[in-house]
């Protein structure tokens, strides 16, 4: 007998669309997403970049083929950010092919205070009164509100796009295409390959600046904690001297781009030059930092050395005390961890959580107290923090000389209120960060980020018996925490170390990639291992054998021959 809940009926036309903040809308089938918004009651701003729809990425121009469930992004969260930031560059490509038609610009890096670094090539830097045309012309065709087009091509259509215009970084990139096709994207007439979604036309980007800078000038956004406004524009010269020492490196290596380091890989017969090459880059830098800081000692005692998460400071330090060593200098490391202040004092998050990040975690005036004593030549009683009591413990007992010198390793080694008692003139203050990475090609940038996240991921993973949700889950909080205290600090380094290897996401893919894909689909995680799994699909898979044992690289996918190294006393 039928049920009388159940009942015969017509295939439905319509399809509605559950909304996160509670709302409930139906219209037409094939409907937008974009469509549905506006019709719905969201606030103007921050505006809407892009959309989940049943827990996956989706474009605002996703057609509604049935009941979804859709939770708006906007410049306030970091995938919809990412749109915002991607559509912008597409614009100002776009926009300088039509003003400039012979130049070509290339999209180098990302600046903390929300800017994209660019450069132009082939020709002197843009003048202040070209980027001011420029400006103006994409203000007006943000005004025009065009449409930005999605096609699928076939590779050999790219191909044929790419080579007329000249495009060699792209022509390379495509080799190592395993899919029969391309999406581009176009605006006003031009076509190009940007890795990822875009906004569904040019009225979504209204706020942005551009202003000569360095070489080159910055592309500026909006950052995801003031999605409305553009931040102040900051100087970073000691950085901006990196980012240009890495690419007089990738001179040295001849390799501009994933494709030309995936020509090498394939090949074979360059790679392990390359590698070491590249070691013996990172190598060189390393004395030449040990030679400066024993040019200064013994008037220096103390290197602090600092970075964000997954930057590689541990194999750094280890590093370059064997290098003070070859110097004839005794380095003595301390740990940071061991001064965190008893647990009940321990200051918390916004979320209620402990924050052993923030520097009032540490015990201030028992840190500087000690390396006052130590400075001093007298004994001193070292503090171990046990983490599992949360409690303090007192350990070995320690006195050093003259040819000392003390290694400090920890994110707040280059914000001075972590030593105000220690004069300025004893301190030597290192920076490290995977400042930089083989960008895909001229448009297309690898963020550092994604390298440092790539890293924690396999090696929590290999060490700490996280899975790869665990690690993504916890990212945004390491971010913010880096946000706070490291980042508005970088400029005070005396000196600035790259840990990025042009090879080291091509070695880190095939560990990666089991561990991404264990995430399941719905899960929060699984939009971000997507992402990644996405722009690794661009690396020709590297064996991890070619590593030096002594590589920074080590840290994160094990066999560091420096894992249990301590210098002697």
């Amino acid at each position: 007998m039928s049920q009388p809940h159940i009942w015969s009926t017509q295939p439905r036309t319509t399809a509605q669309i559950k909304f996160s903040d509670g709302q409930v809308l139906e219209g037409i089938l094939g409907t937008t997403i974009e469509e549905f918004i506006k019709a719905g009651n969201f606030p103007p701003e921050p505006k809407p970049m892009a959309c989940l729809v049943n827990g996956q990425l989706r474009e605002l121009t996703y057609h509604a083929d049935r009941d979804l469930r859709v939770r708006v992004l906007t410049l306030a969260d970091s995938d919809g950010m990412r749109v915002f930031r991607r559509s912008l560059a597409l614009l100002l490509i776009a926009t300088a092919e039509e003003l400039f038609p012979a130049v070509k610009i290339n999209v180098e890096y990302g600046l903390n205070f929300g800017a994209l670094y660019c450069e132009v090539e082939g020709r002197p830097p843009f003048s202040e009164a070209e980027l001011k045309q420029l400006e103006e012309r994409m203000g007006e065709l943000v005004a025009a509100d065009l449409p930005i087009h999605k096609e699928r091509i076939s590779i050999k259509e790219a191909e044929k796009l790419f080579k007329a215009r000249g495009a060699d970084d792209k022509l390379r990139l495509l080799r190592a295409r395993h899919k029969p096709y391309l999406t581009v994207y176009s605006l006003n007439q031009y076509r190009d390959y940007l890795h990822g979604y875009m906004v569904p036309s040019t009225g979504y980007l209204k706020t942005f600046a551009l202003a000569p800078y360095s070489n080159g000038f910055v592309l500026r956004y909006p950052r995801t904690s003031h999605p409305d406004e553009l931040q102040p524009l900051v100087e970073y010269p000691k950085l901006v001297n990196i980012f240009d020492e890495y690419g007089n490196w990738m001179t040295k290596l001849g390799i501009k781009d994933v494709g030309a380091l995936n020509e090498v890989i394939i090949g074979g017969h360059k790679l392990v030059e390359t590698i070491l090459v590249a070691e013996a880059l990172h190598e060189q830098r390393i004395s030449q930092i040990a030679t400066l800081i024993t040019s200064l000692h013994p008037k220096v005692r103390l290197v602090l050395i600092s970075g964000p998460s997954s930057s590689g400071k541990t194999t750094f330090s280890k590093r370059l005390a064997i290098q003070l060593l070859a110097h004839g200098l005794r380095p003595v490391a301390l740990g940071l961890d061991d001064f965190i202040v008893e647990r009940a004092n321990t200051p918390r998050d916004e979320e209620g959580d402990y924050d052993y990040e923030s520097l009032y975690a540490t015990d201030l005036e028992l840190f500087n107290e000690v390396l006052l004593r130590l400075m001093r030549g007298e004994e001193v009683t070292l503090p171990h923090y046990n983490f599992f009591t949360g409690g303090r413990e007192w350990g070995e007992s320690l006195a050093i000389s003259q040819e000392h010198i003390i290694i400090i390793e920890g994110i707040h080694g280059l914000n001075p209120d972590l030593v105000p008692h220690i004069p300025p003139d004893k301190i030597f203050r290192v920076y490290v960060s995977a400042l930089t990475q083989l960008n895909l090609d001229r448009h297309n940038r690898v963020a550092t980020t994604d390298t440092r996240l790539l890293r924690r991921i396999i090696r929590d993973a290999q060490t700490r018996g996280y899975t790869a949700r665990d690690t993504i889950a916890r990212w945004p909080k390491v971010r913010r925490g880096e946000h706070k205290w490291i980042f508005p600090y970088q400029e005070n380094a005396d000196v600035m170390f790259n840990s990025a290897l042009a090879y080291e996401l091509a070695v880190i893919k095939p560990i990666a990639e089991p561990l991404l894909l264990k995430i399941e689909a719905g899960k929060p995680e699984h939009v971000e291992a997507k992402r990644l799994l996405s722009f690794l699909q661009w690396f020709e898979p590297c064996p991890p054998d070619f590593v030096p044992d002594n590589s920074l690289l080590r840290e994160f996918i094990g066999g560091s021959i420096l894992k249990d190294y301590k210098a002697s006393l």
